[in-house]
């Protein structure tokens, strides 16, 4: 095998993140129950949020692995699940945006691939940010 044809290195959501979240869809749904007192809108709208939270806790399971970054590129996710190859000539920036607000600091990592903008947080690729964004800027030198 080509070790070029396999990511050198990869960020992925927390391995705990889907089990959390199909737990708070079970919670949403016995709370929709329990608090219907005869009112069946109560329950269906329980229900519409435990199945945003379970398709969502589904992609988790499904595509795991956000971001790869190998010699020739990095690979995005796309949609729900689908995955996207950008060639290093295709990635125009990356940049860490760090915002205060309120006494909070959100950080974000954008990858500029010129017609698209790929974002990330820190819980989609469970690792500090600054650390992704050096280890990119790095596969990117070397890729030079």
């Amino acid at each position: 095998m080509d070790p070029r044809s396999s990511p050198a290195r990869q960020w992925r959501v927390p391995r705990t993140s889907p089990v959390v979240k199909a737990l708070g869809a079970l919670l949403l749904l016995a709370l929709g129950l329990l608090l219907a007192a005869g009112d069946p809108v109560r329950p269906a709208l329980a229900g519409l949020a435990a199945a945003g939270l379970l398709a969502w806790a589904l992609r988790d399971v499904v595509a795991p692995v956000r971001l790869a970054v190998d010699p020739e590129g990095i690979t995005v996710i796309r949609g729900f699940a689908g995955r996207r190859r950008l060639p290093w000539a295709a990635v125009e920036s990356i940049r860490l945006d760090r915002r205060s607000r309120r006494g909070l600091t959100a950080e974000t990592l954008e990858i500029d691939a010129g017609e698209s903008l790929h974002l990330y947080g820190r819980r989609d690729l469970d690792a500090p940010l600054d650390e992704v964004a050096a280890a990119l800027t790095a596969a990117r030198a070397a890729a030079r």
